[in-house]
């Protein structure tokens, strides 16, 4: 089929692939490594604001090891959802590495939440307390649900979930989920000091905002927490980016270039990557009653990663519609 058209890949033929939340978070540990050795090519990832609080960003990547090649065009805008719309959306592009044609479209939504997750997932895996039982969600859509899917996979002593969220429909349907899917007590709090400030590990899934307006308060966070802020520094005070323990990420460039145009103003020091404490040449948690934050701020290369296994599940299983050139 290479060179003779585009796979376009819905949705449900994505989730229909069948990749698993454990094969995508071991995905996530052996693409990192190869971060960790330099051996991938991930430019900057550039993006457009065309909106108030809404975004469009172009995620590019290359994996040798993978031979595989993309491009991730996503999208998040705030007042999607007041129109029946998702708050993110969009497309990943596959390009064959030898000839540059397009081998495939598909949907972008799915592999974003569970890639999300399966990130925060490695790295509570490396920075959270080993015997952690409660964790804390604020937010209670997509990555709600993706987030339990992908942390229960790595901490089997689990057993209590505090969740917040504005609205309390989406509240009351987040709890009736967990409970449908796992053997968790759910605790529906009635503010988000509720869900954060006894729990071990601490997801706030909030809209990435053009200006950040702090909601969640570091001094909240009870000693021993691990902090896993999905929304950039758009709901945690400035204390949780400046006063942790320790503060690591997925990318530091990445994050010193969002210093540079103006976001993550308080962040003092920058302990690690992610990649370094795969690979064992940083020290996640020394104490155990240090507070740490997690910068995740999305790599393309972990996208391309999860869109090539895809992909091939699906070349194999006849899913998708094929469009000649």
């Amino acid at each position: 089929m290479k060179g003779e058209g585009i796979l376009y890949l819905s949705a449900k033929d994505v989730e229909n692939s069948g990749l698993t939340i454990k094969e995508i978070t071991r995905s996530v540990e052996d693409v990192l490594k190869e971060k960790y050795f330099k051996r991938v090519e991930m430019p900057p990832k550039p993006g457009i604001h065309p909106r108030s609080d809404a975004f469009i960003h172009a995620m590019p990547a290359f994996i040798p090891k993978m031979d595989s090649a993309g491009i991730k065009w996503i999208a998040g805008y705030l007042q999607n959802p007041e129109k029946g719309l998702p708050y993110i959306s969009g497309v990943i592009i596959l390009n064959d590495p030898e000839t540059g044609l397009p081998l495939s479209v598909m949907d972008a939504s799915w592999i974003t939440a569970k890639r999300t997750a399966a990130v925060t997932a490695v790295s509570a895996k490396y920075l959270a307390r080993k015997n952690s039982e409660s964790i804390g969600i604020v937010g209670c859509g997509v990555q709600a649900r993706s987030h339990l899917e992908a942390l229960s996979t790595i901490f089997k002593e689990l057993k209590k979930v505090r969740a917040y969220d504005i609205a309390k429909e989406k509240l009351h349907l987040y709890a009736s989920y967990v409970r449908s899917n796992f053997n968790y007590e759910v605790i529906e709090s009635r503010d988000p000091k509720g869900a954060i400030s006894d729990s071990d590990i601490v997801v706030t899934a909030t809209p990435i905002l053009s200006e950040p307006r702090p909601v969640a308060k570091f001094e909240w966070v009870k000693k021993g927490s691990l902090i896993c802020p999905i929304e950039f520094d758009s709901y945690w005070d400035s204390d949780a980016f400046s006063r942790p323990d320790r503060l690591f990420t997925d990318d530091v460039m990445q994050l010193k270039y969002y210093k540079k145009v103006g976001r993550f103003k308080a962040v003092k020091r920058i302990h690690g990557e992610l990649s370094e404490l795969i690979m064992g040449v940083k020290v996640g948690r020394i104490n155990e009653a240090h507070r740490i934050t997690v910068v995740n701020l999305g790599l393309a290369l972990i996208d391309i990663a999860v869109a090539n296994q895809i992909y091939e599940r699906a070349v194999k299983k006849g899913l998708g519609t094929f469009l000649p050139y």
